[in-house]
């Protein structure tokens, strides 16, 4: 008879079995028992197609790549391409120019070997270039750690920081659930603060002042201040005032200020502009020495959205030398990011410019996906769903009657007593009217149902 396995939910690691993610989690995965049974038993449900509403994964519904960062990736990754007379007739001449800039950084033009554990030092010099270009003061490519999306970059600033449980990270709600994943998982303590949805989702210092005191005096030690700029799942766009009082916050309380920046591109309205946190800091004269502050980007979002290609980048400023000691030796337990990945973040941040045989085509691409993006974006206004029950039930009815899968809005914080769900605008536009209409049915019939 073989022993019993000593390995069973009951003695796992319970930092492990408190962490939840709730994009992934319980509808989801009902949702992938659907579509199977779609795949076997075709009309066996009362609708034919499952539609992923419930994560930011663009070119899983059709988004299509930017043709200038996938014939750049095509030379990298198959440099012999370079060496042929046809390629010219195949390939803009911008993106063979690029391609073999980026490969001359590249030691031995060996896109599969392992690199500097920070990332490649000539794409991190053309990240910090665009940093630069950006913000207008300038970056460092020392301050550059490229990770696979930023998602890797969270979690290593939350395990250098997170002690113990009696570490605080204070973090909005609601909030995007990577963060409560990883605090838990490192086995802090969330603080939170909530968003007022009252106000477009507004960020009051008042409330931060409020729950960094209440945190204190049951003594946790609040080391970091998570924003997320421009909003997931809310969508706000930050003012400049308040980004100045945000950082003045974190200056006086002695607080490491994390910018999740990630939705930068995704702005869909004239009279709102992102200004990175660091550009905010700068210009109000604090330098190196004056606030701890991480910035995170990635390639999954704007208009990119090349979320399967794992590339991003957090940008370090404001930490001494033998902390930043640190944070490098963390990175290199990883080895390194992945090279694709690595030469994507370098492309965003430093795409085709004026006078660039690409930059026509690339300019195209880039503003039918954001117009087609911000003409979603009202239409899905007609999709909110009620509060008047719980979320998690919304979304399970919602999910067996129409095939769309949204995500409960408890999986990334709410005031009590409230319910939401999150929904993304990434199927493609002409799905959208389909997805409403269903969605509109549905909630009618759910609201008839269980109207008091």
């Amino acid at each position: 008879m073989a022993p019993a396995s000593s390995v069973a939910v009951e003695n796992l690691n319970p930092k492990v079995l408190k962490c939840e993610y709730a994009v992934r989690g319980e509808i989801v995965i009902h949702a992938q028992r659907l579509q199977q049974q779609l795949q076997t038993q075709p009309g066996s449900l009362p609708f034919d197609q499952i539609l992923f509403c419930n994560i930011g994964n663009p070119q899983s519904l059709g988004q299509q790549p930017v043709t200038f960062f996938r014939e750049v990736l095509a030379l990298c990754d198959h440099p012999c391409l370079l060496e042929k007379e046809e390629t010219k007739s195949l390939f803009s001449a911008d993106a063979i120019s690029r391609a073999k800039q980026i490969l001359a950084t590249i030691p031995g033009r060996a896109t599969g070997a392992y690199s500097h554990s920070q990332g490649i030092k000539g794409l991190r010099d053309a990240i910090a270039a665009g940093i630069t270009s950006r913000d207008g003061f300038p970056a460092n490519a020392d301050d550059i750690f490229i990770t696979d999306g930023a998602s890797p970059g969270v979690h290593m600033m939350m395990q250098l920081l997170i002690r113990n449980e009696k570490d605080g990270i204070l973090c909005p709600i609601p909030q995007y659930p990577l963060y409560s994943a990883s605090i838990a998982l490192h086995g802090g303590a969330l603080v939170p603060y909530y968003l007022d949805e009252k106000t477009g989702w507004g960020l009051e210092i008042s409330d931060l002042k409020k729950q960094l005191e209440d945190a204190r005096s049951k003594g946790i030690d609040v080391r970091a201040l998570v924003v997320i700029n421009p909003g997931n799942p809310t969508g706000q766009v930050l003012a400049e005032d308040n980004q100045y009082d945000i950082v003045k916050f974190c200056k006086n309380e002695g607080l490491v200020l994390l910018a999740d920046e990630v939705y930068q591109e995704n702005i869909y309205v004239d009279n709102k502009k992102f200004n990175s946190f660091k550009k905010i800091a700068r210009s109000m004269g604090y330098g190196e020495d004056d606030l701890p502050l991480v910035s995170f980007q990635s390639v999954s979002k704007g208009y990119y959205g090349e979320c399967g290609k794992r590339g991003g980048y957090m940008e370090i400023t404001g930490f001494s030398a033998p902390v930043r000691e640190q944070i490098y030796k963390v990175a290199s337990v990883n080895l390194c990011s992945n090279i694709t990945g690595q030469i994507l973040a370098s492309l965003v941040m430093n795409p085709p410019k004026v006078g660039d045989e690409s930059y026509a085509s690339y300019k195209a691409e880039k503003d039918a996906i954001l117009q087609s993006l911000a003409r979603r974006a009202k239409a899905i206004e007609a999709a909110k769903a009620a509060e008047k029950a719980p979320d998690a039930f919304y979304a399970l009815r919602l999910l067996e009657s129409t095939g769309i899968v949204v995500v409960p809005g408890s999986g990334f914080g709410q005031v009590p007593g409230t319910w939401h769900i999150r929904c993304t605008i990434l199927p493609q536009e002409d799905k959208i009217p389909a997805v409403i209409t269903r969605f509109k049915a549905f909630h009618e019939a759910f609201m008839a149902e269980y109207r008091d």
